[in-house]
């Protein structure tokens, strides 16, 4: 099971040294759509130049011009790259065909995805598919619990809200991967939040497995 450190809303400079600083205790280092829109490419690579060993995460949310975005992205450095379920369908093959080219990934967001376009999307295998509560929603709402549809075959991610009193539950659903952010980045400790985080995660991973 992976963590994934999301950084948003926050300077280059900041993201970079709270990324360091809770380095050993994630996975995936997310570049988020707010660093991207607000400084460009350039965040993608610097976090590549910080953090050669980690996986980079780029949440491009691409929802058209998938070719040319997935380029610069992958030429960035990233690993992963994010496309909306909600694209046509030509957008995220064209999304899948440059992974492939890039020997990355992508990781399909499901916000606002229907069941039924979901099971469209089913075709697409290879693909990461993230349920996401959206930050509007948990800003307006209180919406933070996630509801993780069947995606048994498929590599399953969670984003949205997630706490520490709410990651042995989310845990029993079974996502691949956890999307962390403001419970990292906003607290106090941002090295000790990371790290029981980390140390929950194996705890509760142990005890399922049983």
């Amino acid at each position: 099971m992976i963590i994934q450190l999301a950084l948003d809303r926050m300077k280059m400079e900041e993201a970079i040294e709270l990324a360091r600083t809770v380095e050993s205790s994630v996975d995936w280092i997310e570049v988020g759509t707010s660093l991207i829109k607000e400084f460009g490419m350039n965040s993608i690579k610097e976090m590549r130049n910080h953090f050669p060993n980690k996986k980079i995460v780029a949440d491009m949310k691409t929802m058209d011009n998938a070719a040319y975005e997935m380029d610069i992205c992958f030429q960035g450095g990233a690993n992963v790259a994010t496309v909306m379920g909600a694209a046509t369908d030509v957008t995220i093959q064209k999304c899948l065909e440059k992974a492939r080219e890039y020997k990355g990934r992508i990781m399909i967001d499901l916000l606002n995805v229907s069941d039924s376009r979901l099971e469209q999307l089913r075709v697409y295998n290879q693909a990461i598919f993230c349920e996401h509560v959206s930050k509007d929603s948990q800003e307006n709402t209180d919406q933070v619990m996630i509801n993780m549809r069947n995606h048994t075959g498929y590599m399953r991610a969670a984003a949205g809200g997630i706490t520490l009193s709410s990651l042995p539950e989310m845990i029993r659903k079974g996502p691949d991967v956890i999307i962390i952010g403001s419970a990292i980045t906003k607290a106090k400790d941002p090295a000790e939040a990371a790290r029981l985080f980390k140390e929950t995660m194996n705890r509760e991973k142990g005890v399922n497995e049983v």
